[in-house]
This record gives C-alpha cells, sequence and structure tokens, in this order.
C-alpha cells in the first residue's frame, strides 16, 4: 500500500435498516441516512428511521467501523424549529459522526446549543466558491458537498485553498437545476424540492417552441424529456476522481432496496480498493462494469465531472424514467378572494412608508420606473439576452438618473458564482465603492462574503437564499445583511409566522417574472442540436419555451455567464393580497423581463396602491389590474399562496 492512510471514504446511502446493513456489509466507509423528519426524502412513510432506530443505527456503524452521517438538509419552517432544537439536543446526546445542513438555522442552533458534532453543507446550499467555503467554515462546517455543475478540477483547487474535506455525488439521480435554486415543485403542488417534497417536474415531457410565434421546434428536438438527466456514474473515472482530492465519494440512492445498495456500493469498493493498492496497474473491472450497466435503473452520464456536458447526459426518450412522480397541471390563477379568512400579517415594528423596489433590464427601464414611483431601482447582475450586460458607463448613466429622482440604486449580481465570477466580482466591488450605489445585492454565500470583504455598502441578501425562518435571518443579520428576501415557497401562513419573528428587515417580490430553475446546460442547443458558438453565436438570441402536457408555457432565458433560467408560465401578482402583507421593509417588482412602457404602468399600480393602503384606504383598483393583465406578456398567476402549508 504507497498511500498513507485511507485517501478516501465510500458513502453509502440508507434509507431502511436492511440498507444500513446492507452498506455496511458491502464495504462502505460511511453510511448517510435521515430522521422522520428533517430531511431530503421524506414521500414515503416506511422509509428513514425513528428517534430509536436512529441510535441503533449510529451503535451498528461504530460496532463495524463505520462512520454514520445524519442528514437534517430541508429548509426549516417557523413552527418547525423547536422541534429542531429538541432534535438536534438527541443527535448530540446519541453522537453520529456528523449532521448535513442546508438552512442557516441548523447551523445557527448548533453554535448555540454548544454542539460538539460536525457539520457538513449540504450539496442544496450550492456552493461553488473558495468565498463561500470559507463563510461556512467560519461557523464549524468541515465539508462541503460540492454542486454537481462543478469539475473535477475546479474542487481539486477548492480543496488545496480552503483546507475543507470535498464531498462528491459520484453515482446516482441527478437534478438538471442547480441545488436549493429549484422551486417548480413547490410553488406548484405545495410540495418544496427543498423541503424534501420533490415531485419532479423535471421528468416531464416538453415541447421546445419559440415564444414569439408559438411554431413547435419538435422536428429538430431530440425528443421530449428535455431536462432528464441520466444518472451519475463516475465507476470507470475513479483515478481521475481520486487524484482530484476529492475525500468523500457520496452514491446517491435512499430510497433504493437493500440489494441494490449492495450492489453498488461492492462494485464501487472494490474498484476504490484495487486503484489504491496498485495505481499503475489498475484497469477497469469489466465484469463489474457490466453488472453495473445492466442493473442500472436509468443510463449514465458523467455530468460535470469531466467538463461540460454534452446532449449525450439527457434521457430524451424517458424509456429508462423508473418513475413519473407527477404530470404536469395548470399553475394558479389569481384569485382576488383567496386569503380573505387569513389574519394579515402583525409585525414587531410597522413602517410609516411602503418603499417600492423595481427591478429594471436596462436605463430605459430605469427611467420608467422612477417616473412612476419606484423607491429604489435593481440593476446589473444576470442580463437575459438578446440585451447586453450592464457596463459601468450604464451603471454610471442610471445613478445620475436615480439621483435626480431622490431614488435609490442597488447593485445586483449573479446568482451562481464559480471562480471566474468572483475574481470579476472582487474588482467590480472595488470599482463600485467609488461610484456610491446605496446597496448590493447578493445571490449565494460566497458574494456575501466577498461583498463584506471587499465592500462598505449595505448588503440586501435575494429569494437565493431560500430564507424560510427568523434564526436564518438572524444568521443572515450576522454577516452584515441588513434586508433580507422571502422564499419564494413559502405559503402565506408560513410568510406571516416569519415576519411576525424576525428582527432582520425583509423584503417581498410582489409582482413579476419568478424562475422555476437555474441550469448550467444550454437547454435549446442541447434540445436542437445545431449551435456551435463559432458559426451562430445568434442561436441563443432566439426566445425559447418549453410547453408541458398542460399546455402552460414556460420561457426559457440565457444569462451573459451562459445559465439558463427557466420562468414559470404565470407571473406571481400579489397585488389582490396588500392589504395583508404588512411589515415589509421594501416591495420588490421583479420587471426584467418587461418592456420599459409596460414596467411603467405596474410600478404606478403598486405605487398608489401601497400609498393608499398606508394611509387608510383600500388599495385596490381590480380594473386597473384587468387592464394591466391586458397588456402582459403572461397571465399572472398567486404562486403558493392556494396553500395552506408549503410541505
Amino acid at each position: 500500500m504507497i498511500w498513507e492512510g485511507n485517501p478516501v471514504e465510500l458513502l453509502a446511502p440508507a434509507g431502511n435498516w436492511e440498507a444500513l446493513e446492507a452498506a455496511v456489509e458491502a464495504g462502505a466507509d460511511a453510511v448517510y441516512l435521515g430522521g422522520k423528519a428533517f430531511n431530503m426524502r421524506l414521500h414515503r412513510q416506511d422509509m428513514n428511521f425513528d428517534d430509536e432506530a436512529l441510535a441503533r443505527a449510529v451503535t451498528y456503524a461504530h460496532a463495524h467501523q463505520v462512520r454514520l452521517y445524519i442528514t437534517i438538509n430541508n429548509l426549516i419552517s417557523e413552527e418547525e424549529l423547536e422541534p429542531l432544537r429538541r432534535y438536534l439536543l438527541y443527535l448530540n446526546e446519541i453522537r453520529p459522526d456528523a449532521i448535513l445542513v442546508q438552512d442557516f438555522a441548523v447551523i445557527s442552533l448548533a453554535e448555540e446549543l454548544g454542539m460538539s458534532l460536525s457539520l457538513h453543507a449540504s450539496v442544496m446550499m450550492n456552493i461553488h466558491n473558495e468565498a463561500a467555503m470559507r463563510l461556512l467554515k467560519e461557523h464549524g462546517i468541515t465539508r462541503i458537498v460540492a454542486s454537481r455543475e462543478m469539475t473535477l478540477a475546479e474542487l481539486a483547487l477548492l480543496r488545496q485553498t480552503t483546507g475543507l474535506e470535498i464531498e462528491y455525488f459520484v453515482h446516482g439521480d441527478m437534478c438538471i437545476s442547480e441545488s436549493g435554486q429549484c422551486v417548480h415543485s413547490g410553488i406548484l403542488f405545495g410540495q418544496s424540492g427543498n423541503r424534501g417534497r420533490c415531485l419532479k417536474p423535471c421528468r416531464w415531457p416538453y415541447e421546445i417552441i419559440d415564444e414569439i410565434t408559438g411554431e413547435s421546434l419538435e422536428n429538430a428536438a431530440a425528443g421530449p424529456y428535455k431536462l432528464a438527466l441520466k444518472d451519475m456514474c463516475l465507476y470507470r473515472n475513479l483515478p481521475e476522481l481520486i487524484q482530484s482530492g476529492v475525500y468523500s465519494f457520496k452514491i446517491e440512492g435512499r430510497m433504493r432496496p437493500a440489494d441494490f445498495v449492495h450492489r453498488i456500493v461492492g462494485t464501487y469498493r472494490r474498484a476504490i480498493d484495487a486503484y489504491l493498492a496498485d495505481p499503475a496497474g489498475y484497469r477497469v473491472n469489466e465484469e463489474d462494469w457490466q453488472d453495473l450497466y445492466e442493473n442500472r435503473a436509468r443510463d449514465f452520464t458523467t455530468s460535470f465531472a469531466l467538463g461540460q456536458p454534452t446532449a449525450e447526459a439527457i434521457g430524451w426518450d424517458g424509456t429508462r424514467e423508473p418513475r413519473f412522480f407527477s404530470k404536469a397541471s395548470p399553475e394558479a390563477s389569481l384569485d382576488p378572494h383567496l386569503l380573505v379568512d387569513e389574519p394579515a400579517i402583525s409585525p414587531k415594528k410597522t413602517t410609516s412608508y411602503p418603499f417600492l423596489t423595481v427591478h429594471a433590464a436596462d436605463l430605459n427601464g430605469v427611467s420608467a420606473a422612477c417616473e412612476n414611483g419606484a423607491d429604489a431601482v435593481i440593476i446589473g447582475g444576470e442580463t437575459w439576452r438578446p440585451r447586453r450586460p450592464w457596463t459601468l458607463d450604464d451603471i454610471r448613466r442610471a445613478l445620475r438618473l436615480t439621483r435626480e429622482y431622490g431614488v435609490r440604486t442597488i447593485i445586483d449580481t449573479p446568482r451562481s458564482t464559480h471562480q471566474r465570477e468572483c475574481r470579476e466580482l472582487s474588482q467590480f466591488f472595488l470599482t463600485l465603492e467609488e461610484m456610491g450605489p446605496d446597496a448590493l445585492l447578493v445571490g449565494n454565500p460566497g458574494i456575501l462574503k466577498l461583498a463584506a470583504e471587499c465592500a462598505t455598502l449595505p448588503i440586501h441578501a435575494d429569494f437565493s437564499f431560500n430564507l424560510f425562518n427568523h434564526r436564518a435571518a438572524a444568521f443572515l443579520k450576522e454577516q452584515h445583511v441588513s434586508l433580507g428576501t422571502v422564499s419564494l415557497e413559502l405559503a402565506f401562513p408560513q410568510l406571516r409566522d416569519l415576519v411576525q419573528h424576525t428582527s432582520l428587515p425583509l423584503e417581498i417580490i410582489l409582482h413579476g417574472v419568478t424562475e422555476s430553475m437555474i441550469c448550467d446546460h444550454n437547454l435549446p442547443a442541447l434540445a436542437l442540436g445545431n449551435y456551435d458558438p463559432l458559426e451562430n453565436p445568434s442561436f441563443n438570441d432566439r426566445r425559447y419555451a418549453l410547453r408541458d402536457e398542460a399546455e402552460e408555457i414556460h420561457p426559457l432565458r440565457q444569462d451573459q455567464y451562459g445559465r439558463f433560467h427557466i420562468l414559470f408560465a404565470k407571473d406571481l401578482c400579489l397585488y389582490p393580497y396588500l392589504s395583508k402583507l404588512k411589515g415589509f421593509s421594501s416591495y420588490r417588482i421583479e420587471g426584467q423581463d418587461y418592456a420599459p412602457h409596460l414596467l411603467g404602468k405596474i410600478t404606478r399600480l403598486y405605487r398608489e396602491a401601497l400609498d393608499s393602503l398606508a394611509a387608510g384606504k383600500e388599495p385596490l383598483d381590480l380594473d386597473a389590474l384587468a387592464a394591466l393583465q391586458n397588456d402582459s406578456p403572461r397571465t399572472f398567476g398567486c404562486g403558493t399562496y392556494r396553500f395552506h402549508l408549503s410541505r
């Protein structure tokens, strides 16, 4: 043996006791599993472990020299915080080797309770950069489950610069959306993928169309299942994986039966041991590979591990899809009477003036917002083609314009940031200091960390932080966040509880285009196959959309970083519920997909309604709302507000 110690960990899933035993018997170094609550696999009541079984599982694993990790990797709503506190104290007693977390509330409570358990950051935290890893390391995180969009080369660099352990999915089910950034299931069904109940709209069939003309482009398309990624499989690439410095090789599959777990773990165990014993002489065991391949669920892909995936990463025909969790359904239409019986929010402190913020796509949009009553505008960040990104000169011109109107200017940043974007933003923040905007809007923990280090401007946290409870809000406040945007997945009663318990000023998105997913795949190029960036770069300027089986049309927007944003078919509209939505420090319109004249109308409608509400008058003008609907590119919907609970 030429290796010092054990350089890697084979990490296996267990959804029940039989799978736990199978994983241990097959040679797993560690096993991860979840309790009956607070984890990302909550669909089946017969799976996961009750408290007594968790204690037995820890004892059993340790008796076999196997580490055991317990998942608390879903978002936590306000009413769950006290049960979570009790659960954490119990876990601290039974002593698993680590707990896996997504919500900042878990980190905050673990610190408050003085817990001595290791904390691992879930893939749901969507970590792409060194700055995010440094922030989490400061709060007791010892391991990062790296985002699936990262290559092995990127992971090797982050391992060297941060010293944190890296865990990476090497086998199993994959999401096409960036982890933690898909709200499709939560908003459509009230079953949140960020809370462990995803109904997998990415596995539906879709038709690709021209959004403007409605023309079907299916004659050129590869197949209907355009978002259905194949399963990850790095079995044939274990040398590259081991040499990258990834420590923990994670197998997905907590809902899989024991025999499936035993086969996968045993196959990877033999290959890892063979390579570690004789790296130069290592060859793939073709018999094991054949067994792995013949017993696969979906077909296999290496996804982003070795570089940008091609069309071969998608299971276009759907024939190997093992289960469809749902069917396409119409998004909820706007119902003005939806919250009639709900008590209004009664915040800790009320604001005398309702502050209106408008997200504008260009300088003309900034002008329209300022002329029609916006108190602040958001500019910069991700720009959707064919619009061009904001230049420094554009920002200077916007600042001159907003200052003429006495309007604040907030500079947006990309939601996802790899090392390239982080280096660009570090320089950008220094330049912004000279320009003097009023705040920065950040979309992930890494940019939050960079903004706090490189700029003195106030920091606002965007909806991509999935703010679900007051403990997470307090955590963000400790990281110098002065305003937090609430999650799009909160049902109204949960939103009310959050507002009434938090001391962090909050913003709510009232109106506009909302995104169901963000992904790092060029969806039209993969589906249509006729894109060459050297020959036809304008390919991506065409407006594409996905039409589902419920006839809902989901526009596709590509930003300047090449990522695709899948939009909901209906634009969010909370206008009828304004009288219930008290206590927010800011009310936001997401206007980056609107023409300036329409953005001006929307801004004016909400300005007048908020002013009427502040004066104690009836704020609604439903005739004006109907006229606005006629001018809008999409119909209006109510998001999660038809649900009493986002599960």
